[in-house]
């Protein structure tokens, strides 16, 4: 018999149905009659009792059915009279396939910290926590490509490999097959990388959007959806040096129609979770976040408010407020006023545009004032930034002199430069951090504990 899903059966009525059903021991209880299993197999939050008749199955079976085992449990489904749920199994056979003991596996029934659990994320997600977080997170990557699908957009693979830094952070891993301890030289003692197996230094990705914009001059629309890599030594509850970003580019779009596309995709990603994640959702408020189905529901409620970088400015320096870091007209704001303008001076979301073109990259569109570009980020409650885009510089001339004016090598943008010399055209896109976007689903706190396997500075494992 094939064995039903968890989250299948605790939808059923019971009705002495014979059911197959397979998962790991959460617990196990009972006296010299009867023994009470929590089952659970990962598809909810949700574990199904298990009762077994202690003269149907011997004690020495159940002995090796201790917190963690997997086992297979044959049985009938039937109501449960007990409060909780409204089904259990009530068992005739059960097999185990793999024994946990009791002394040694890390996941007793007891409450772990989050900084613990990190430490075996190789297990973690068997605990309820990070089960309903890494569903939200297969329900939310779904729902992107879905959105996206349904307008019109074209999913574009760019490149993990690049020669070109997008960001012109410089904090980018490097890619090689030399030999690091004894690299080959250039007669000027450089490392002589036209010996390496791409013929000319190559990073990992900080971004597809550079590519992106290829694609959208071409197709119209398109997204990528993808790792990126940022080598900044940044230990925040807020960075990974592994993270997954979702680019859309989009050809004929100024900034307005950025600022649309902006606020209807949050907006379709946070109804998508609570019409389909609503179970792990509750669990999520209940046990981590008090507020988070109110702040989600607040988003869906409230126009996004869209205020210029220099009004920004003016509201935070006539607030009254001591703010950690001091900030005046030219400065990158930080997440302390991001969340003033969003949860105190609005209160509602706040797509900030027009920033100062000296903190913002070099591909954004100049404004007619020669100081500020066509930026704009989504300021969120209690995350600030969660949205990062721009109307993109069409015109060749300035794209030039701006690359020239920061001192990057245009002959490593030879190619990207050519798009604005045959057929450019008016185009934006944003980026959107996915594991910023699960931190405010989830209402999780810190940034690795929305991803399997986080990658931060000292930390590689698993």
């Amino acid at each position: 018999m094939e064995h039903t899903r968890i989250a299948a059966l605790l939808r059923r009525e019971g009705g002495s149905e014979q059911v197959t059903v397979k998962g790991w021991v959460r617990t196990k209880r009972g006296n010299k009659n009867v023994a009470f299993i929590a089952l659970n197999d990962g598809s909810c939050v949700s574990n199904i009792q298990v009762v077994v008749d202690l003269a149907k199955i011997g004690e020495e079976q159940l002995k090796p059915v201790t917190t963690g085992a997997c086992i297979r449990v044959d049985g009938r489904l039937v109501a449960s009279p007990g409060s909780g749920q409204g089904v259990e199994v009530q068992a005739d056979s059960i097999e185990v396939y793999g024994t946990a003991d009791p002394e040694t596996y890390p996941l007793q029934k007891k409450g772990h910290s989050l900084e613990f659990l990190r430490d075996i994320a190789y297990l973690r997600p068997r605990t309820n926590t990070f089960g309903a977080v890494l569903r939200i997170r297969h329900a939310m990557a779904f729902a992107i490509h879905k959105y996206f699908n349904e307008h019109g957009f074209y999913y574009l693979h760019t490149p993990l490999i690049t020669a070109s830094d997008c960001e012109g952070a410089g904090a980018m891993f490097n890619v090689t097959t030399l030999d690091m301890d004894n690299p080959p030289r250039t007669d000027e003692g450089r490392i002589d990388y036209s010996q390496d197996f791409f013929g000319k230094p190559c990073s990992l990705t900080v971004s597809g959007q550079l590519e992106g914009e290829l694609g959208a001059l071409a197709l119209g629309q398109i997204y990528t959806f993808g790792p990126t890599f940022r080598a900044e030594n940044s230990n925040t509850p807020r960075h990974l040096a592994e993270f997954w970003m979702i680019e859309p580019e989009m050809a004929f779009y100024e900034l307005d129609d950025n600022m649309d596309l902006a606020e209807d995709f949050l907006k379709y990603l946070i109804r998508y979770a609570l019409d389909n994640c609503r179970e792990d959702l509750e669990f999520m408020n209940k046990m981590w976040d008090k507020g988070l189905l109110e702040r989600l529901q607040f988003v869906l409620d409230h126009d996004f408010v869209r205020l210029d970088y220099t009004e920004g400015i003016r509201i935070l320096e006539e607030s009254g407020r001591k703010f950690e870091f001091p900030c005046s007209w030219g400065c990158d704001l930080q997440s302390e006023h991001e969340r003033y303008l969003v949860e105190e001076h609005f209160k509602r979301p706040v797509i900030l545009i027009n920033y100062p073109k000296e903190i913002k990259a070099f591909y954004m569109k100049q404004n007619a004032d020669g100081k500020t570009v066509r930026a704009m980020d989504v300021l969120f409650p209690q995350i600030g930034e969660i949205i990062g885009g721009s109307e993109r510089e069409a015109d060749f001339g300035k794209l030039y002199a701006r690359v020239n004016e920061l001192g990057m090598n245009e002959r490593e943008l030879w190619w990207y430069l050519d798009t604005r010399r045959w057929g450019s055209a008016p185009h934006s896109g944003f980026g959107l951090g996915f594991e910023r976007l699960l931190l405010f689903v989830t209402g999780m706190s810190n940034i690795r504990d929305v991803i399997p396997f986080p990658r931060t500075p000292k930390n590689a494992e698993f």
